[in-house]
């Protein structure tokens, strides 16, 4: 079986999801307290830098699961992925769920095992 590198890359990505969403309370947290004392915009700029990040693991996911369809190799991690990364694209007060979840369609993505046959 072929080894497909659009799934280690979003295997890697989900790795570094995982850390930036576990760090995305504080920050937005502590920029939406700045705003409050009068800071202009903290909050948005520091969301939008999350969004990006899990907009590309997203979009990595959905390519990877429909090579890895065609390739015969198991989509798990990429739907693990996709609906990790959804749920926070909305609403960041949901990291918690989706770090869980990064982390195990991290596990499954890497792993890429093929499907089993019926």
């Amino acid at each position: 079986m072929k080894k497909l590198g659009i799934n280690t890359a979003a295997g890697i990505l989900d790795i570094i999801n995982t850390i930036l969403v576990a760090t995305s309370w504080f920050v937005i947290g502590f920029a939406a307290i700045g705003e409050a004392g009068g800071a202009k915009g903290a909050t948005s700029g520091a969301a939008t830098f999350y969004y990006i990040f899990v907009g590309v693991g997203l979009i990595l996911h959905i390519i990877g699961l429909l090579k890895s369809r065609k390739a015969g190799i198991s989509i798990t991690g990429h739907i693990l992925g996709i609906i990790g990364t959804g749920i926070f694209l909305l609403s960041p007060a949901l990291a918690l769920g989706t770090f869980v979840l990064l982390i195990i369609a991290a596990v499954f993505t890497l792993k890429q095992s093929p499907v089993a046959s019926k």
